[in-house]
């Protein structure tokens, strides 16, 4: 069953369940009372991303809850304007505000949830060495920065907008990567991401997204306030 039809499979069983709901509610004699919250109205996205975001275990969407608001929310503009092809979420966000984007990923931002095992296990023990090296050291010789450069030294992010990488799904990285490098994927230019990309090789990226999704991730990771050096490279979705 490819991607696509996985999602609206979800949203047909999320659809039923309410209209289950609800035609109950009517033979009680009582209407079905639904509380306008944020957590009500971001119900959809647990189709793909897990129960509050917390993404699952299929390895193909990423987890939002606990990442930064400015991060989110760029990507949401980013879908809205084309710059990410996803049709799922160009469809959800087309027609939203700034300022409801915003309150989106305000809320997904506070959430504060612990995360699951890591979903790597038993990798080739060279291909996590060479993951752990990308992400640590960089690779100078081929002009690629290290991770935690930007990432923080953690690899939980930077406020405002820099993500976390650990708690992801491997799948979900390789093809993020294969996207920068294609250009399906695109940020607000200088995109410091497509430049990266594009200089690590496939085994490269392999490696490195073996690495991350092996990693554990203690309950709570908070992202950085601030880097601890300058960025290596120029990136126009990071605030100077």
């Amino acid at each position: 069953m490819s991607a696509i039809a996985r999602i609206l499979l979800l949203l047909r069983l999320a659809m039923a369940s309410l209209v289950a709901i609800a035609m109950s509610a009517a033979m009680a004699g009582s209407p079905p009372t639904v509380p306008d919250t944020m957590a009500q109205r971001m119900q959809p996205c647990s189709a793909c991303h897990g129960k509050e975001g917390r993404a699952t275990q299929q390895g193909f969407f990423p987890r939002i809850a606990g990442k930064p608001a400015g991060y989110l929310y760029n990507q949401l503009d980013n879908f809205r304007s084309g710059r990410r092809a996803y049709p799922t979420m160009t469809y959800f966000v087309e027609q939203m505000s700034d300022d409801y984007l915003h309150e989106i990923a305000d809320y997904f931002a506070s959430l504060d949830l612990p995360y699951a095992p890591p979903q790597t296990v038993g990798a080739p023990a060279d291909e996590i060495a060479r993951g752990q090296v990308l992400v640590r050291q960089g690779d100078a010789a081929h002009g690629i920065p290290a991770c935690v450069q930007c990432h923080g030294t953690a690899m939980t992010g930077v406020l405002p907008s820099i993500p976390g990488l650990l708690g992801l799904p491997r799948g979900y990285l390789v093809e993020q990567f294969g996207g920068w490098r294609t250009g399906q994927r695109k940020a607000l230019a200088p995109d410091c991401m497509a430049t990266v990309a594009t200089s690590l090789t496939p085994a490269d990226i392999t490696a490195v997204a073996t690495w991350l999704s092996s990693q554990p991730v203690a309950v709570g990771p908070a992202a950085a306030g601030t880097l601890a050096r300058p960025l290596p490279i120029a990136c126009g979705s990071v605030p100077p």
